[in-house]
């Protein structure tokens, strides 16, 4: 009797055991429903989008695609044509099922038990959907398992409208090219609120098979298989018997272009600018600043990156300053004027008016995403450092004026005596003399009586990114930099002149709107008063010598006024003109990506002969 009751507790305890565990068990029970919504955000789809940019006139220049070359259309957007040519063929129950048609699903396994493989799919739309956005296209029961329940939670977020959305912006037409508005530029170069019923159904006929309908490859393919689109939208009554007929017998002619993508030059740079614009309103650029280690400083840039794939895949429309005759005009330019001399170059062309750029060039026959000379090439300035350096701090120190004396004639600080640059020593000149001449020892002079941290402190005003403590030192007064300066960094520091001494930095991008038209970002620039406007008017006086009997005398325009200043570097690696007139300033720098002298054309000035060409005729 004992070692029954022995028994039965312990029988008591062991239930219990068990019984405690099925109920903590049946705590952490599930259902699919909920399972799927912790596993999978369904409820948020976010189909990467093409992004664009627009010029002055507001006429699209480019299309930035992120992986996927994709122009998505709301559901109130595709022509019912389109979406009956899909219903039509891929899922005639669309509007009837909860995401799966039992009826289709029964008969492709009674097909695929025959042929003992996967020979039928019966994928709704709704399951295409999930594959294209959840799962991989994997021939397997296991992944048609996970469709059907995506497909259960996918109909339970979303409308049919809205699954018939994403489906036809999601499909793949083969080229790279994803959704059908996609397809229509791409393949018949016009919307495809324009296409005919037979152009529709070609297209429509191409995903099932994409590389086996590529209407590029295998057009014969592709029109048989229109035929059998227009066949079945005529069996449920989409479309006519007389319809079907005539669209089979329309001739399909395709005139396939690529993205868009008219100004490498000035576009690759906007997507730079976008970047800079991101890091500064959202806080990555002081973070950046702020770090400590170089690690930490690499880690924020991975999320800066990460953010700007975002914004890109959103499909975002970027307002931009571009203007489209002045950025030809100065491309072709560039392009003539550099390969005559087998050189690279840059230009910038400014609106100092507005603080917009309206053109550039990267290089000679620039690609783009190559090496970008306008903003990515750090050069030494040479002399045109000069009026931002030293002779606007000297002036706006001193109130002295362009007829103040100083000498030409050797200086030596710690042992760095440059000379002249035809090496010889002039004695006492004026101001405007020692500026037009860009005598060395004279601005040697004029930087050491104004102090080299006054000096500097009115170069920090600038967007100078590369120069930094390490160049405080006498040769900067010369243009000798630890890196240098970019052309469009330079370009842009000039608009000071025609701004009466008041500096706001210049830039491409106007607004960065949302497809809805809501501004996400714009540039919000605060300006900046380096100086006085009489000490402004000094140097634009001293500037215009420059180019009247100076050494820019071959930039002279007859009747305009121009005013600018040179810059050469040691050996002639660097050749540069940054010139502004009523409206326009326009920075030019000639060299090679491998420092080496030009020595053999400095005769012909072709820094000054670029730079005229440019402003001499540009477009209004």
């Amino acid at each position: 009797m004992a070692l029954g009751y022995i028994f039965i507790i312990g029988l008591v305890t062991l239930f219990s055991f068990f019984l405690l565990g099925v109920m903590q068990e049946g705590q952490d029970i599930k259902s699919v429903e909920a399972v799927l919504e912790e596993e999978v955000e369904m409820d948020s789809i976010t189909i990467p989008k093409n992004s664009y940019l627009y010029d002055k006139n507001g006429r699209m220049i480019s299309e930035v695609t992120n992986q996927e070359n994709r122009r998505y259309v709301t559901y109130n957007d595709i022509p019912q044509r389109v979406k009956e040519a899909f219903l039509s063929t891929e899922d005639q129950q669309f509007f009837d099922h909860n995401g799966v048609d039992m009826t289709a699903v029964t008969r492709a396994l009674v097909v695929n038990a025959k042929a003992d493989t996967i020979e039928e799919g019966a994928s709704t739309i709704t399951q295409q959907v999930v594959r294209n956005l959840y799962l991989s296209h994997e021939q397997s029961y296991n992944r048609k398992l996970s469709e059907v329940l995506y497909s259960y939670q996918l109909e339970k977020d979303h409308s049919k409208e809205e699954i018939l959305e994403y489906y036809i912006n999601s499909i793949y037409f083969q080229n790279g090219i994803y959704g059908f508005e996609t397809a229509s530029q791409s393949y018949f170069n016009k919307s495809s609120k324009e296409l005919s019923l037979a152009e529709i159904a070609f297209l429509a006929a191409i995903p099932a098979n994409p590389e086996h309908y590529d209407p590029l490859t295998n057009k014969e393919n592709t029109k048989l298989r229109q035929e059998w689109v227009l066949t079945k939208m005529q069996e449920t009554g989409a479309i006519s018997e007389d319809e079907k007929k005539q669209a089979i017998d329309e001739e399909i002619h395709i005139t396939f272009s690529n993205k868009t993508d008219l100004y490498p030059h000035y576009t690759f740079y906007i997507e730079n600018e976008l970047k800079q614009l991101v890091a500064s309103q959202e806080g990555y650029q002081k973070r950046i600043e702020n770090a400590e280690e170089d690690d930490e400083k690499e880690k924020i840039e991975r999320q800066l990156n990460n953010r700007l794939n975002e914004i890109w895949k959103s499909g975002i429309h970027i307002e931009t300053s571009l203007h489209p005759d002045i950025q030809e005009h100065v491309v072709a330019a560039a392009n003539q004027e550099l390969a005559n001399i087998k050189a690279e170059g840059a230009a910038v062309v400014i609106d100092h008016a507005t603080h917009r750029i309206v053109a550039m060039s990267g290089g000679q026959q620039y690609q783009k995403y190559d090496f970008h000379r306008a903003f990515q090439a750090f050069r030494q300035p040479g002399s045109a450092i000069k009026p931002l350096l030293v002779y606007g701090p000297h002036l706006e120190e001193t109130e002295a004026s362009i007829a103040t004396q100083v000498s030409s004639d050797l200086f030596c600080h710690n042992g760095y005596c440059p000379s002249n640059a035809r090496g010889g020593f002039y004695g006492n000149v004026t101001l405007e003399t020692a500026f037009a001449q860009s005598y060395n020892t004279s601005a040697l002079r004029l930087f050491d009586q104004t102090g080299l941290h006054t000096s500097f402190s009115y170069l920090e005003k600038f967007d100078f990114k590369q120069i930094q403590s390490e160049d405080h030192h006498y040769a900067a007064a010369l243009g000798g930099f630890s890196n240098g300066v970019t052309p469009f960094e330079l370009t842009d520091s000039y608009t000071v002149f025609s701004n009466q001494g008041e500096y706001t930095p210049s830039r491409g991008i106007q607004a960065v709107k949302d497809e809805e038209g809501n501004v996400l970002y714009e540039w919000e620039d605060e300006p900046k008063q380096l100086w006085q406007k009489e000490t402004n008017q000094k140097l634009r006086q001293m500037m215009r010598s420059v180019i009247t009997r100076g050494t820019a005398q071959a930039a002279n325009i007859e009747g305009e006024e121009w005013r600018g200043k040179t810059g050469t570097t040691n050996s002639y690696h660097d050749l540069w003109f940054i010139g502004y007139g009523d409206r326009y300033t326009a920075g030019v720098w000639i060299g090679k990506d491998k420092p080496a002298s030009l020595e053999h054309v400095r005769s012909t000035s072709p820094h000054l002969s670029l730079w005229k060409r440019i402003v001499s005729e540009i477009p209004d």
